[in-house]
């Protein structure tokens, strides 16, 4: 059941605008891994390639923390699950692109890559008339190609900087104690629908991380569309601010 997640640590010191900069071969363009905000705000996300039959459950925990989250669907578990799709999409989240058939984008081509969003894409809106303007690429698996492929589509590529590893089966336990002592102002967290302890480890997060004042939103409420910059830690900083406001 288990998909093996890469998580990529890029090392570099060189800040990276996401307006038409030209990139050397030897410097890395990054996707979004958190943002840089004074706002006590964090986006929840849920990769969605496996069963749905914690739809409900997740969502009734969600609304519990009038939280909203965001979730990555594959194309095919869309095909598998239109119902949990309308699910989530009316109670308040947002649906967005985990490509089409969990494909490394790194292995593939441009075109490959540029077919694997539209066809997910196309799913999602099918099911609630929005066309997602984010993704995630498969395990992480992210290169230059991808993002500027993901960029020409006017999509931004999204990441994380704090993951549950819901997947490796950790236990509860373990799953608050990483998320609760990594979590930040603009942090996009990491979770995975259909994994055995997610869901009541969710509720423990979110019952302690709303006790601290954190506000959970959507990736397209947390993030900035305009005038921003990205840092070598994947980290988005509004041009001249460091508030989303």
């Amino acid at each position: 059941m288990v998909f093996a997640l890469l998580t990529i640590t890029i090392i570099s010191t060189v800040t990276i605008s996401h307006i038409g900069t030209t990139v050397s071969k030897s410097l890395r363009k990054l996707p979004i891994y958190s943002v840089d905000t004074n706002e006590k705000k964090i986006a929840i996300t849920f990769d969605a390639a496996w069963s749905a039959e914690d739809t409900d459950e997740l969502i009734e925990i969600l609304k519990n923390h009038n939280a909203k989250a965001t979730v990555f669907a594959v194309g095919d578990w869309v095909e598998k699950n239109p119902e949990a799709v309308k699910k989530f999409h009316k109670s308040g989240h947002e649906m967005a692109n985990h490509s089409d058939t969990h494909a490394a984008f790194s292995k593939i081509s441009r075109e490959e890559i540029k077919q694997e969003i539209v066809d997910c894409n196309k799913k999602i809106e099918k099911i609630t008339g929005v066309a997602p303007k984010l993704v995630r690429a498969p395990s992480g698996d992210y290169d230059n190609k991808s993002i500027e492929v993901t960029e020409s589509l006017g999509i931004k590529m999204i990441q994380w900087d704090c993951d549950s590893l819901d997947w490796k089966l950790l236990s509860v336990d373990e799953m608050y104690s990483r998320v609760t002592s990594k979590v930040q102002n603009g942090s996009i967290i990491l979770f995975h629908n259909g994994v055995e302890n997610t869901p009541v480890a969710l509720d423990k997060i979110l019952t302690k991380l709303e006790k601290d004042g954190y506000e959970f939103v959507t990736v397209s409420e947390l993030i900035y569309w305009e005038n921003y910059e990205i840092d070598n830690t994947g980290r988005q900083i509004k041009n001249g601010k460091t508030t989303n406001t």
